[in-house]
């Protein structure tokens, strides 16, 4: 399931010109499955310099040419559906079927990149000077850095690559090294579809060290990630003193309004699956959920039996319907916050604890009664808990969904055009999903606002994030 774990530099597999190495752990056995090799600046350097050749070369490919490369890239994800969904379980625990998905939906989005990368379209603006011609075009802005989590392994990684090979640029991938045996994947595919050696580079290393050692480098032009608010907000400072662009998706604590007079069992099932899917690890889900008190107990019994009926196993299991959490912090951080719920008046109606005494399993929980102050309603889970609270007033419920530093995603569930507009203006989220659970499309742009992040991936918005803007002002005699 793991493939030879190495660095991808300048078109070469390599294990870096040092001897330190950090396992990787099978969440669902919590045995050791690969051990793998650390940068050092050395190696850095190297595709550093890499990136930079590779930019002056790709930034000069027509966009026949990207598109055909990321094309051919989508294809290979596709044939490599089964390699990849197993690196993907092995490392950080989804069922097979879900990894399955993911590969899926990684194909599709590099595939829609593909055909808009050659639709980066400038314009001419009407000029005020008589026999002058102003033009507005968007260019590639250089090597990127680019910094991809351990919850979707293949999806985010895939992401970064395409996004920045598509607008023309470089790329220095960091992948998390919590699930490094996909990206390598990834990075052989990528070379097999024809992307020239040094266009994209794949790293390892201590986070914290790398990150910043590639953030300060005059090369890198451009920073995407995906990651926690803290370690987003760091980033961002970090850029911000060359002024670099910067991309950041970060993390949320999504609300799920239900209205009286929404279909209360159809919606009860969407979220429940929703919530679950990935062990909870999902930036996007919806995470509180604010239910009218008049449909409450209807909401919370349908919820509950949903999450009770999931079996939980090793993803490698046919059986299995949710896999372990991806790490023991995520699986302690699920007993401190259900503990805390419980000592602030909240009730289990099912799950709450930690499954076997090996593997990072944890129990499908639905917390009821759950009240504002409680940890978990003001802290992301990023887990298999949902906590359920009750409201009568629209306008309180709005007020407590925005009341988070958070923006990502927000649901509402309501048969009322008018309150379904009211709650779509009013909520404070870069995507709002009404009557349903979808909140990401190849086609659309995606992030959030507030210390959610900054930017956008996906959607043309999402591929001129990689590009400047040059305004050319032309006279004629």
């Amino acid at each position: 399931m793991t493939p030879d774990l190495q660095h991808l530099i300048a078109g070469r597999w390599s294990r870096g010109s040092g001897t330190e190495t950090m396992p990787v752990v099978n969440p669902a056995t919590e045995e050791v499955i690969g051990h793998l090799p650390l940068a050092t600046k050395e190696d850095l350097d190297q595709a550093l310099a890499s990136a930079e050749r590779g930019f002056h070369e790709w930034r000069a490919a027509l966009p026949t040419e990207r598109s055909a490369v990321l094309r051919n890239f989508a294809r290979l994800i596709r044939e490599s559906a089964e390699p990849l969904a197993a690196a993907i379980t092995g490392e950080q625990g989804k069922p097979l079927a879900e990894a399955r998905n993911e590969v899926a939906a990684t194909a599709e989005l590099t595939e829609w990149l593909a055909e808009e990368s050659r639709r980066i379209y400038g314009r001419i603006v009407p000029s005020r000077y008589r026999n002058t011609r102003i033009l507005v075009t968007h260019e590639p802005v250089g090597p990127v850095a680019a910094f991809s989590p351990w919850n979707f392994p293949c999806m985010m990684a895939a992401r970064k690559i395409a996004h920045a090979v598509a607008a023309g640029c470089s790329v220095v991938l960091k992948p998390s090294e919590e699930t490094p045996g996909t990206a390598v994947l990834l990075g052989r595919l990528v070379l097999e579809a024809g992307i020239p050696k040094d266009v994209v580079n794949i790293v390892f290393g201590h986070p914290a060290q790398v990150s910043d050692y590639l953030i300060d480098s005059p090369i890198i032009k451009k920073v995407n990630l995906t990651g926690s608010v803290p370690v987003g907000k760091h980033v961002a400072q970090r850029a911000a003193r060359q002024l670099k662009k910067v991309t950041l998706e970060l993390g949320g604590h999504s609300p799920a309004i239900v209205m009286p007079d929404a279909d209360v069992e159809k919606v009860a099932d969407l979220c429940w699956k929703a919530r679950y899917r990935n062990a909870g690890q999902v930036c996007t889900a919806p995470t509180r959920f604010f239910v009218h008190a008049s449909v409450a107990d209807r909401f919370i019994d349908r919820f509950a039996a949903g999450a009770a009926s999931l079996k939980v196993g090793a993803g490698t299991e046919p059986s299995s319907t949710m896999g372990p959490v991806a790490n023991r912090r995520r699986l302690e951080a699920m007993q401190t916050l259900v503990a805390d719920a419980l000592a602030r008046g909240g009730s289990v109606l099912t799950g709450g604890e930690r499954l076997g005494n090996r593997g990072f399993f944890f129990a499908p929980t639905v917390l009821r009664d759950v009240p504002a102050d409680a940890d978990i309603m003001r802290i992301e889970p990023f887990g298999p808990v949902a906590p359920v609270a009750t409201f009568d007033d629209l306008d309180a419920v709005i007020h407590e969904a925005n009341a988070l530093p958070y923006g990502l995603a927000s649901y509402a569930f309501t048969g009322s055009h008018s309150v379904a507009a009211r709650l779509a203006a009013e909520l404070k989220a870069g995507v709002v999903a009404l009557n349903g659970v979808t909140v990401t499309a190849p086609e659309a742009p995606f992030g959030g606002v507030g210390d959610s992040g900054i930017g956008r991936e996906a959607g043309i918005e999402g591929l001129l994030e990689h590009t400047t803007i040059k305004t050319v002002l032309e006279t004629f005699d």
